[in-house]
């Protein structure tokens, strides 16, 4: 005989809670939000103003339980009939349904196109105010102000007895008083759809009339942001990410933001306010920083940074072919201060070796970084160009000959003749060979030459230009002779010699020597980046276990070199030592004999001997041991830090500070001090507040003048200029127009 226990379903409910059936009941609460509960479980929950995830609770509840309809409608606070219609709602749209209906009129607008041109007609008579104009079209004065221009409510100037056209009163249109930080556009709809999966793109930007938005300067990076292909290259690489109210280019627009403010990491999202952000960016509010962390992880996941970096660079290359002609490459060393087991190398700044990843950078002739790749840890700059060598042919173009300009660090013959083999030109200074010095050039070779650089300086120089030839000792390479140009500059009474493939015909020798000290330009970029773009930060904590086979010195090789060096030490000093005791022998006091036996001289050379065996048993065994062994023998706990996301946000900070630079340029020849303060008072107007007056087609920003009338003049010239791009808000169709206020106290 079998006994079945039955439990019973728990009867029990909270206190407050609306009983629908035995044991289903249902608690609201004060501030709009409930739960409800089913048999001790809470089931469904609602926050406060989440009007439809409370009546989906209600349509599944239904659904679940088969309660009294009208029981559950009156827990909900409704009446049957309403209860009916969710449910049609759901059935037939589902979620979507259920969402809150567009508020305000639902039939067609009074405002036609002739309504409109009527009342714009009335208006400007400028003897009649806008109820007046709203009674005679038969709309209300609302409709007046709305067909007046949503760029900001605008109203006809009284006309004052004696006024003349020059006048204040007569000068037609005057600008009203638009809402100092009204609240942003609702988007809680959108904000459901997204809670469920069903948002697709994203939220699309919208603005409404704002006076005196804090940050709104940085609305002037876009048309520049724009050129840098930033957002298109990044469409083409990921596609889009997943379903949410933040969509792909709201993020990297962010990004770009954060770093325009000098907060370029993901943390420094929690140090701006996002409703700000939010303005700026056409939202309620920003994303904050465990969103920000969570969509860069989700680009980092796709792997695909490096093929990021490559579009960007091809975009850079279509967009300014002229700035082909040179490209200066460069290692970095971004240095690590964790508790991580990271490849060590050494770091000029530090002047010693610490961990650190080495990054190899390229940018073109005036210093704008535009690819940036992250190679095996411990690679010389000579075996990364190298490795470059295909990308760089994929982003200039099979016809076009670039000249690469890079420093000592790449010196290496074999390197030379592959990029001369792959159709690139060659400018770098020249190295001294193992144990030989670099021949010096005749005094009367030497002659003054000038040239005068972009900026406008004259350069003088005193120089000597001639040919050598170079043999390749090592590599693929070995045994050919490279045939290339010297130029060799005198200062201070030092030579300093420049190889290069390019021909007098192409480049004077004088501009060979500007091009090459031209390198400061990419050295700038990465001091600026450093102090401004947090360019050497971590911007991910993820590591990946390093290569366990990959080949690292072998450690045992430097000791046994120190035990060769210490034996050869002492063979000298035997040596030494049995040389002064032969001399005092060869040399005895006066009145004596020196008397030199076989015996004697053996003991002498004992020591010697016995040290010359040492010094041969330890070069024996330095030889025995492998100069490079697997990473796994020596330090199998070595990891590499995450390289995706730092590409990524590498990217991001280029974006920036190319778009930052090209607005400084802009300033020139409307700016004084340009050339000094250019990036200054950039940066202080992408920080300055200003309003944003939203219209049909357009987007409107008005800036607050800056903290001198120079500056503002500087500032309006500047958004001329962007005004002639006529660039769009990104994922809108809004052109963005530029405009600066008066300076207070300024004609």
């Amino acid at each position: 005989m079998t006994m079945r226990l039955c439990q019973l379903p728990l009867p029990w409910l909270p206190d407050g809670a609306v009983q629908v059936a035995p044991g289903i009941g249902v608690v609201l609460d004060a501030d709009g939000s409930g739960t409800v509960w089913v048999h001790g479980m809470a089931t469904f929950l609602w926050a406060a103003g989440d009007w439809a995830g409370r009546k989906l609770a209600a349509v599944q509840l239904a659904e679940l339980t088969g309660a009294d309809k009208k029981d559950i409608a009156a827990a909900f606070g409704t009446d049957a009939a309403t209860f009916w219609r969710w449910r049609q709602a759901y059935a037939g749209q589902g979620l979507a349904g259920l969402l809150p209906g567009k508020r305000g009129p639902k039939g067609p607008s009074k405002l036609t196109p002739q309504v409109t041109e009527r009342i714009r007609e009335l208006a400007a008579a400028g003897r009649r105010s806008q109820a007046e104009i709203g009674a005679r079209c038969g709309v209300s004065e609302f409709a007046v102000r709305t067909a007046l221009g949503r760029v900001g409510i605008r109203k006809a100037a009284a006309v004052l007895p004696g006024a003349g056209e020059g006048s204040a009163a007569g000068a037609g249109w005057e600008q009203a008083e638009l809402p100092v930080l009204p609240d942003p556009v609702p988007r809680d709809g959108e904000r459901a759809l997204a809670r469920f999966g069903l948002l697709g793109e994203g939220a699309v930007p919208v603005f409404g009339p704002a006076a005196k938005v804090p940050l709104a300067g940085l609305l002037l990076a876009l048309p520049a942001l724009g050129a840098t292909g930033l957002l298109e290259t990044a469409r083409g690489v990921y596609g889009r990410l997943r379903n949410g109210f933040y969509g792909l280019e709201t993020v990297l627009v962010l990004l770009v933001f954060l770093a325009l403010l000098r907060e370029p990491r993901a943390e420094g999202a929690s140090r701006v306010p996002p409703g700000a952000l939010g303005r700026v960016l056409g939202l309620d509010r920003a994303p904050e920083l465990k969103t920000i962390r969570r969509k860069l992880g989700e680009l980092a996941a796709a792997r695909g940074a490096a093929d990021w970096q490559l579009a960007i660079a091809r975009h850079h290359a279509a967009m300014r072919p002229d700035d082909l002609g040179l490209l200066y490459v460069d290692g970095h060393t971004r240095a690590y201060f964790g508790t991580r087991q990271v490849q060590k190398t050494h770091v000029a700044r530090l002047k010693f070796p610490a961990p650190a990843t080495e990054e190899t950078w390229v940018t073109g002739g005036r210093g704008d970084p535009m690819l940036v790749v992250i190679g095996e840890p411990s690679a010389s700059l000579a075996a990364r160009v190298k490795d470059l060598l295909p990308d760089l042919r994929g982003v200039c173009g099979e016809h076009a000959r670039p000249v690469l300009c890079f420093d000592r660090g790449g010196w290496s013959g074999d390197l030379f003749a592959e990029i001369i083999n792959a159709g690139f030109g060659l400018l770098t200074y020249r190295k001294n060979e193992a144990g030989k010095d670099i021949p010096q050039v005749e005094d009367e070779k030497f002659a003054v030459m000038t040239w005068r650089g972009d900026d406008g300086h004259v350069r003088e120089y005193e120089l000597a230009d001639d040919t050598i030839e170079l043999p390749v000792t090592s590599g693929r390479h070995k045994g050919e002779v490279l045939a290339l140009r010297q130029v060799t500059r005198r200062d201070k009474g030092k030579q300093v010699h420049i190889l290069t493939t390019s021909g007098k015909q192409q480049l004077p020798a004088a501009g060979v020597v500007y091009r090459m000290t031209g390198r400061w330009r990419e050295e700038n970029w990465f001091r600026y980046g450093r102090a401004h773009f947090a360019l050497d930060a971590l911007d991910s904590y993820a590591v990946t276990p390093d290569d366990p086979d990959r080949k690292v010195p072998n450690p045992a090789k430097k000791t046994a070199a120190a035990a060769v060096k210490n034996a050869r030490k002492n063979l000298a000093e035997a040596e030494a030592a049995r040389q002064r005791k032969l001399d005092k022998l060869r040399s005895p006091a006066p009145g004596h004999e020196a008397v030199i036996t076989n015996a004697m001289l053996a003991r002498l050379d004992a020591p010697v001997e016995a040290a010359r065996r040492t010094l041969d048993a330890a070069r024996a065994e330095a030889k025995e041991i492998p100069a490079k062994i697997p990473l796994a023998q020596h330090n199998p706990d070595m990891v590499r830090l995450d390289a995706e996301t730092k590409l990524i946000t590498h990217a991001v900070k280029m974006a920036a500070f190319n778009a930052e630079t090209t607005l400084a340029r802009a300033l020139h020849g409307n700016y004084a001090r340009a050339e000094d303060e250019a990036y200054a008072l950039i940066r202080q107007a992408l920080h300055g507040s200003g309003d944003i007056i939203p219209g049909d087609a357009t987007l409107t920003i008005r800036l607050d003048p800056l903290s001198a009338p120079r500056r503002t003049r500087a500032i309006a010239a500047l958004c001329d200029q962007l005004n002639a791009a006529q660039a769009r808000y990104p994922g809108t169709d809004l052109t963005l127009r530029y405009e600066v206020k008066n300076h207070p106290g300024a004609a």
